[in-house]
């Protein structure tokens, strides 16, 4: 539990949704001042649905709100990928309309995250890893160990490197020249 709920938690997308929110509705068609109010507004979703949990997990029980959450992340994100992929196309907006689905879409997600995987899969693991006091930190630590070899070999500086010149790092660095292009397909489009 203490390694598939965290890695579970990771993988609901919670991270693209709420760092890329104001991008996405920007994508979708709402203008600068709508993507940022969107923004407040699935903050707001959010954050009152972690109190909530909060309130009812001794009442209602983990178990259950794993499950009601797993239903309110699930859905939305289906709708919205039949959204996008269905009506966003080529032109890069939606109508209003669909605009406002998504952004509906994008709350109830986020409300079944702060019910759920968001606040349970902190209080779930902390039960357990309590009981393995020692053990919890030489496996994170070797974890750690592992990320950060990975890191020292695999990334390459892009300290410095404007965004439209960021290819060249990666198809000169040792590892990943193999799975990068010279870039000559994307030349004269």
């Amino acid at each position: 539990m203490c390694i598939a709920i965290p890695f579970f938690q990771l993988v609901t997308g919670i991270n693209v949704i709420a760092f890329y929110s104001p991008m996405l509705f920007r994508t979708i068609g709402s203008g600068v001042s709508a993507s940022l109010l969107s923004s407040v507004v699935t903050g707001i979703a959010g954050l009152s649905t972690v109190i909530l949990s909060l309130l009812i997990v001794d009442k209602v029980g983990r178990r259950a709100l794993f499950h009601i959450g797993g239903v309110l992340m699930f859905v939305p994100q289906m709708i919205i990928g039949g959204i996008m992929a269905a009506k966003l196309g080529d032109q890069g907006g939606l109508s209003q309309g669909y605009s406002i689905l998504v952004l509906l879409m994008i709350c109830t997600y986020l409300a079944g995250f702060g019910l759920s995987w968001g606040p349970l899969g902190w209080l779930v693991t902390r039960n357990f890893s309590s009981r393995n006091k020692a053990r919890i930190f030489f496996f994170f630590g070797v974890w750690v160990a592992l990320m950060t070899g990975f890191v020292y070999v695999l990334l390459p500086e892009t300290k410095d490197v404007p965004l439209e010149t960021m290819d060249t790092i990666w198809r000169e660095h040792w590892f990943w020249k193999r799975f990068v292009g010279d870039g000559a397909e994307y030349e004269g489009k």
